[in-house]
């Protein structure tokens, strides 16, 4: 099993993504966000890269949700705090959703085999669910910017850990790229405190400033929820790919 790591969505190239089973992180926050939506009873989140696109898509009954420089889009129901998707509303609703990064490696990884949304949140059972696919995984750190974000490689190392350790107890060859071992090693020297490490790291600093400190804390908590998010005819949903096949 070959593990890739992708730094940043800019560094993404459509070659290595093609057939695989990929892994989408946006720890600060989209894929955090539409994690807990979809654990509270949010029905399906659809995933556009701009403004237009989710205006376009929107449809009556449904709700928009997103930001633009960490704020909530003028005439959006909501932004991009996964603290707004716990309330009661989005039970049984669909969502579109527009992010900076986000939703834009969602996109850019459309001619994947699966695409799976990854947090710390989830990152153990994210793990498992691409293993049991049984193909090659890259996992895509959404950056910031184009730039590579801390938060998503430390994520990233979690997930890669995880999966080494299956691959390990099944006797299977784990072919981890240069980059992966690197944030597993990060990962290992923060597991014992991520809510630090997340709220040192540049994007938790910004966030913090900007009032969404409880946000950073929130995102930072590893292995509490167990669903994982698949896209499924450009949606996401929370069901496992095993029993959408």
């Amino acid at each position: 099993m070959e593990i890739l790591v992708i730094p940043s969505v800019n560094e993404a190239r459509a070659d290595d993504l093609v057939n695989k089973t990929v892994i989408v992180i946006d720890v600060l926050r989209a894929t955090s966000t539409m994690l807990t939506a979809l654990t509270h009873g949010c029905a399906a989140i659809y995933p556009v890269e701009t403004v237009l696109q989710a205006k376009h898509l929107h449809q009556s009954g449904w709700l928009l949700g997103g930001e633009r420089a960490c704020r909530k889009i003028p005439g959006f129901d909501l932004g991009n705090s996964p603290l707004e998707y716990t309330d009661a509303r989005i039970a049984g609703q669909t969502i579109v959703m527009t992010t900076t990064n986000g939703t834009r490696a969602i996109q850019k990884a459309h001619k994947a085999s699966a695409i799976l949304a990854g947090s710390l949140l989830n990152g153990k059972a994210c793990a498992a669910e691409a293993a049991a696919l049984n193909k090659d995984i890259v996992i895509l750190c959404s950056g910031t910017q184009d730039v590579f974000a801390l938060e998503d490689g430390v994520c990233a190392g979690l997930i890669v850990e995880e999966l080494a350790r299956m691959a390990g107890s099944s006797g299977i060859e784990c072919d981890i790229c240069d980059f992966g071992l690197s944030m597993q090693y990060a990962y290992k020297q923060v597991q014992s405190d991520l809510t630090q490490a997340l709220l040192h790291c540049s994007n938790g600093r910004r966030l913090s400033k900007l009032g969404f400190r409880e946000d950073v804390v929130y995102c930072s908590q590893a292995n509490t929820i167990s669903l994982v998010p698949v896209v499924r005819e450009g949606k996401l949903l929370a069901t496992s790919l095993s029993r959408l096949s």
